[in-house]
């Protein structure tokens, strides 16, 4: 528990021994309230004279904490003295008077009556958890920090249990920021107690200060791993701890090497994968998949780690700047698993990813047209797969340039599923398909009725897209401005960027002065996100917010920008800020319930 919550749960506490004593002694409830209101307010010399006639009465220990801080702030260390020595008389058996006569000691610099008090008291511990715990606790809440862990620690000792109050020794060492105790607690604790890896992994970055930090705890979770070569959780960490450094093929070496010395069957590093690829790792996820195929076909993870494989292959070549030939070779993968597998609701993945592949790089729509209409008559594909694979033959036809086609798809899907998150999708990309072909008016019409969707999404991208109309055809030039836009955006949707950079620059030197410079600064960032320039596309973003703070895209841009710093960049205390900035300034944002989660996270609330 962190100093802020133990107060306020001193308060809370204090609030109901306060109320007792009033009931039991008819103290004034304005006398203790007043009492209180002072001491917050800080006005401790009328807050001590209060809380003097209250815990003058009998049963009064409930003040005792408010009175004894009050008389350190006035430095009134002989009458604290005094009271607390009076206290240890009557109560002889509560050990937070004499800690807190060792705390008036430290502060008037006797440390070494302090320490000799506080020695004392642990000394006449017994094997009593409840008690070792209250000693504890006592000593934190006179912030003496040191002297709980050392009662927590003789309290293991007594009962003879290492992995008690591991929680509480954790808070204490993450409070202090006591990095290498902090790291042995986990270390110890992890081979009985898997659960706290999660906890862990939350913790320590917040906690470690540089690549040094990271390195310590990669040499105490080596030495672990050499006196228990098999405990799989250490190798779980070891993996996590090169990975926050970046250090990919290293977490892969350890992974393969534990799995060939205890002959596993490939799953810890199956499930660790994904953490490659969530972190863009992608070429070491392709030689662990590869690693995975050498056991054989008769392994469990044979088929998943080949498909996954394949998948991996493609978020990297599809990724920053690619090569047709790696992509043409992909293509033919995808065929050959579907050769091999056959066409049908199980590879109906494949299909839709070779079509996407024909479609947008390898310049054969029309193969994935035909792939795709061949996909819709599988037998037992579900009705929501139907529909997205509907949703993707339409977007196809739109490359074959049959837009009559597309938006007759479209409208089918969005009939069918009226109300729902993809027949939402299909009417926003009948929207779409009437702003490329510049029927702006109709295109209005289907995003306002969008506004008022169930997905948050479709309805923040229906009023941005209806706004952005509204805002840009006032008159003939705005209408041409956004009839040049919406050719970049057609562009876009062709994955053709390059193109599109160019079209979107070349709008305001046709139109100087046009009011859509902020939306062409966001499409510029997407474009080069999707190309892997993160640099440049947060350049933009930045710049975006700066100038249009009233602007349609600025909490857009926010988020994506904070979005970026945390996972692309590795500047947590830049994502920090932008996530802070858009809870702050745009607090009606739909960006803002998951930019206060995200920057709760990374603050490290509630772990």
């Amino acid at each position: 528990m962190n100093r802020l919550i133990f107060i306020i749960l001193l308060f809370l506490s204090f609030g109901v021994k306060a109320q007792i004593l009033r009931q039991n002694q008819q103290i004034a409830p304005d006398e203790s309230a007043l009492a209180i209101q002072y001491y917050q307010d800080a006005d401790y010399e009328k807050a001590v004279v209060l809380l003097a006639k209250l815990f003058a009465k009998p049963n009064n220990d409930g003040y005792f904490d408010l009175y004894f801080n009050s008389l350190m702030r006035l430095k009134q260390y002989d009458l604290a003295e005094k009271i607390i020595k009076k206290a240890m008389r009557q109560s002889p058996q509560n050990d937070a008077y004499p800690i807190a006569l060792g705390k008036l000691y430290q502060e008037k610099g006797d440390v070494q009556a302090a320490n000799k008090i506080f020695n004392e008291v642990i000394s006449k511990l017994t094997k009593d958890e409840f008690k070792i715990r209250n000693l504890a606790n006592n000593f934190y809440r006179f912030e003496n920090y040191d002297y709980a862990v050392l009662t927590f620690k003789q309290g293991r000792k007594l009962l003879g249990n290492d992995q008690l109050f591991t929680y509480e020794l954790l808070n204490i060492y993450r409070f202090k920021k006591d990095k290498p105790m902090l790291m042995q607690e986990y270390l110890d604790a992890l081979a009985t107690m898997p659960q706290v890896l999660a906890q862990a992994e939350a913790i320590l970055p917040m906690i470690f200060e540089d690549k040094a930090d990271y390195q310590t705890f990669q040499t105490a979770i080596l030495r672990k791993v050499q006196k228990e070569p098999d405990a799989e959780i250490y190798i779980q960490l070891l993996t996590w701890n090169y990975i926050q450094q970046q250090e990919f093929d290293m977490a892969l070496r350890q992974l393969i090497a534990f799995d060939k010395r205890t002959k596993a069957d490939g799953g810890t590093l199956f499930n660790a994968i994904y953490t490659f690829v969530d972190n863009g790792a992608y070429e070491t996820a392709i030689k662990a998949y590869d690693y995975l195929l050498t056991k054989g076909k008769d392994n469990q993870y044979y088929l998943p780690s080949k498909i996954e494989l394949l998948n991996t292959k493609y978020n990297l070549q599809t990724t920053g700047k690619y090569q047709l030939a790696d992509l043409d070779l992909l293509a033919k993968d995808y065929q050959t698993l579907l050769d091999e597998n056959g066409k049908n609701k199980t590879t109906l993945f494949a299909i839709k990813k070779l079509a996407n592949l024909q479609a947008y790089y390898l310049n054969q729509a029309p193969k994935a047209e035909k792939g795709l209409e061949e996909a819709l008559q599988i037998p037992g594909i579900n009705a929501q797969d139907i529909g997205q694979l509907k949703l993707d033959l339409g977007d196809i036809y739109i490359l074959t340039n049959q837009p009559w086609e597309a938006f007759l798809v479209y409208e089918q899907v969005s009939k069918q599923f009226e109300g729902q998150p993809i027949g939402n999708e299909a009417r926003f990309r009948s929207a779409k398909l009437s702003f490329y072909q510049g029927n702006f008016e109709y295109s209005n019409g289907q995003c306002l009725i969008l506004k008022a969707a169930t997905s948050q999404l479709i309805a923040n991208d229906a009023l941005n897209l209806s706004l952005l109309i509204s805002d840009n055809i006032q008159t003939p030039a705005d209408s041409n401005a956004l009839k040049m836009y919406a050719d970049a955006e057609m562009l876009l949707f062709r994955n053709l960027p390059i193109l599109a950079v160019k079209k979107l620059d070349s709008i305001a030197i046709t139109y100087p002065g046009n009011g859509l410079t902020d939306a062409t600064m966001m499409s510029k960032a997407k474009i080069f996100i999707k190309a892997a320039d993160y640099q440049k596309a947060a350049d933009i973003l930045k710049k975006l917010t700066d100038d249009f703070k009233d602007g349609i895209w600025t909490d857009d841009a926010l988020f994506t920008l904070a979005d970026l710093y945390e996972k692309k960049l590795n500047d947590i205390a830049q994502a920090k800020i932008y996530f802070q900035k858009l809870i702050t300034d745009y607090p009606g944002s739909m960006f803002s319930a998951e930019a206060r989660k995200r920057f709760r996270n990374l603050r490290g609330d509630g772990v």
